[in-house]
């Protein structure tokens, strides 16, 4: 049975069809447009697929807050629309959701149980984006994963964390990395490894955190970037209020999966993920 990938040529949605091999049925954005649920229907009712995998998002933080009708209709109504035809095919939707959907208040580890309460239109779209999945779909899983870097890069940030910071670090100038807003690192293959795993031993249905264990702030990520990759860097900590940013970002989104770990599936430590990723992207590590 196929595995229908929305969003398939973006950062993890990439990592999720190569993952998956053969059995992955790839969707772009020019093969399904999830704001039309015509195209929905037209296009997942055609596959043999059983679970269909929706990494469509507007992920543009700060341009949600000057277009929220845009990114509402991608992460909400377009989750809404997903959520319907397979609710319709009996097919299993799993969508991908974010940290962003907290507030950053809690100022310790966010498990799965706890209440969203989101501070920017982006998360508040996701967040609405998770009520639809649940609402319109008995077979769900709801995965929210964070700071996402993988070898294809989100086009709609322009790359990725890593390979943005370690490109810097060649101009010879200080770079200036926020120290206050704390997240789990998290490498897109091991995320797809894990959905993947979730879905073939058909844990129940539900929410789940797939994040590389542990966290840190940006800056201490810069750090460890520059360590593992043998870099001498000007690396400067700043403070997020000092950027000229539109969104409100949460100060502390890391995430736990107790839940997950319930099931015997455990993520790797974020920084021995680092150290593959620089490997494979050629980089010098210890």
């Amino acid at each position: 049975m196929k595995v229908a990938i929305i969003g398939a040529s973006g950062q993890l949605g990439s990592d999720i069809s190569k993952i998956f091999g053969d059995n992955a049925f790839p969707l772009s954005h020019n093969e399904i447009e999830v704001k039309d649920i015509d195209s929905c229907r037209r296009v997942l009712k055609s596959i043999d697929a059983g679970t269909v995998i929706n990494c469509a998002a507007y992920v543009r933080v700060d341009d949600s807050e000057d277009n929220p009708e845009e990114a509402f209709m991608v992460n909400a109504i377009g989750a809404r629309n997903v959520a319907l035809i397979c609710n319709e095919n009996r097919m299993k939707n799993c969508y991908i959701s974010t940290d962003f959907v907290f507030n950053g208040e809690k100022k310790k580890l966010y498990h799965e149980d706890d209440s969203p309460n989101p501070i920017n239109i982006y998360g508040l779209s996701k967040y609405a984006g998770e009520i639809l999945t649940r609402n319109y779909c008995m077979k769900f899983y709801i995965i929210r994963s964070a700071s996402l870097y993988g070898e294809k890069g989100s086009s709609g940030k322009g790359g990725n964390f890593v390979d943005w910071i370690v490109e810097k670090s060649s101009n010879n100038e200080i770079i200036k990395v926020v120290d206050d807003i704390v997240m789990s690192p998290t490498y897109a293959k091991d995320a797809a490894e894990m959905i993947k795993n979730m879905i073939e031993k058909e844990i129940p249905y539900g929410v789940y955190h797939v994040t590389n264990q542990g966290y840190c702030s940006w800056f201490e990520f810069a750090e460890k970037i520059f360590e593992f990759a043998e870099i001498n860097a000007k690396l400067s900590p700043i403070k997020s209020d000092e950027f000229n940013i539109k969104a409100k970002r949460p100060k502390f989104s890391a995430l736990d999966s107790p839940k997950l770990n319930s099931f015997g599936l455990r993520m790797r430590n974020w920084e021995d993920a680092l150290k593959d990723y620089l490997g494979e992207k050629g980089y010098l590590v210890r």
